[in-house]
């Protein structure tokens, strides 16, 4: 088991930077080092990913680096979206809107790579063209989590940063978001049973411990420009594999 929790210590650190919870990454790892993909992976991820934003929204909020008010329409709306999305999965072809979702984060990691070196917004816009703009994106996020089953703390940061947030309190803002959404879905699967309890404990210490020292990180010593370019390079890298049996 150790070998799976270093790489869940490494990945704790890196997206508790991005403002991320990691599920996308974790449940991978859990199915590649053999755990049962539904009934292990896929949970233990999804509350790891609430720990890891947790524990680093835990430290931005020390900080004064998260926008409550800012956040709370995206939250509202994509828990609205997301059962929303799972009704859909009888009606939309998944493989369809799995490509074009792909081609949308290649094109949005390729967009924050070629942008990193730009300064930082000097404004937010009015609070009311915010609110309208991450409640419609939240709904549609949420839809897509539910419809996909994938978490959507990638998509929050670079929508936050289009209306003017700096890049760090973005990643800080998105992390308070992520909370809600990964705690929801892993609720659902510990009502059924579905959980490894010794993994969930090593693990969960394991990205408590590293997404405070990654929060710390990004605050102290990480430059706006290089969270946008890791920040880009893994929707590029995410991208690729959701679309990898697609292309070959």
């Amino acid at each position: 088991m150790l070998p799976v929790i270093v790489i869940i210590f490494f990945l704790g650190f890196i997206f508790s930077m991005l403002g991320l919870g990691g599920a996308m990454l974790y449940i991978p790892v859990f199915h590649w080092f053999g755990f049962d993909f539904k009934s292990v992976a896929i949970p233990t991820g999804l509350f790891l990913n609430g720990i890891t934003a947790l524990s680093a929204a835990f430290y931005y909020f020390r900080k004064k680096m998260v926008d409550v008010k800012g956040g709370m329409p995206m939250i509202i709306t994509s828990f609205i979206g997301a059962p929303i999305g799972a009704w859909f999965t009888h009606i939309i072809s998944t493989d369809v809107l799995m490509i074009l979702f792909s081609i949308g984060m290649m094109v949005s990691g390729l967009k924050m790579i070629l942008s990193s070196g730009k300064a930082e917004p000097k404004a937010l816009m009015p609070f009311k063209q915010r609110a309208i703009i991450t409640a419609t994106a939240g709904l549609g996020i949420g839809f897509l989590a539910g419809l996909l089953g994938i978490g959507g703390g990638f998509l929050f940061v670079p929508i936050l940063i289009a209306i003017g947030y700096p890049t760090k309190q973005a990643a800080a803002t998105s992390a308070f978001v992520v909370i809600f959404s990964s705690f929801s879905g892993f609720a659902g699967h510990i009502a059924e049973g579905h959980f490894n309890l010794s993994l969930l404990i090593y693990a969960s210490l394991a990205v408590i411990v590293a997404s405070q020292i990654g929060a710390r990180v990004m605050k102290e010593k990480m430059k706006a420009k290089w969270i946008k370019q890791i920040f880009g390079v893994l929707l590029v890298v995410v991208a690729v594999k959701l679309s990898w049996h697609f292309i070959f």
